[in-house]
């Protein structure tokens, strides 16, 4: 009885050996495939990063002539708004004396159309 007792514990040990083993080789496993993970992610945003550079890079080849030409519209622009402003600064007074003078000296006349019902 003794030994079939200790053949029982044995083939508990055993039992309990194999089961350790299979749970380290599962966590090894799932290290793994974490790890493969990782490095498949690094890869993709590598690639994804060598990508956009590139397109930058050829968008900023096609874009650089139209960038130049934008600021010298701008430039323009600007340009004709400070000339606007220099004009407007300069006619003012004139101008508002003028609307003052047409606004105020009013003159009663008969319109031309006008016709007298008879």
């Amino acid at each position: 009885m003794a030994s079939q007792s200790q053949g029982i514990q044995q083939l508990l040990q055993a039992e309990k050996r194999a089961a350790e083993k299979v749970a380290d080789a599962r966590k090894r496993k799932a290290r793994r495939l974490k790890q493969a993970k990782e490095e498949a992610q690094m890869e993709v945003e590598q690639y994804r990063r060598e990508r956009e550079q590139e397109f930058q890079s050829k968008q900023q080849a096609a874009m650089g002539s139209q960038g130049n030409l934008s600021t010298e519209v701008e430039q323009a622009t600007r340009r004709q708004v400070q000339g606007m402003q220099s004009s407007q600064q300069k006619n003012r007074e004139r101008i508002l004396a003028q609307l003052l003078g047409m606004v105020c000296d009013v003159r009663p006349q008969v319109h031309p159309n006008y016709r007298i019902a008879a």
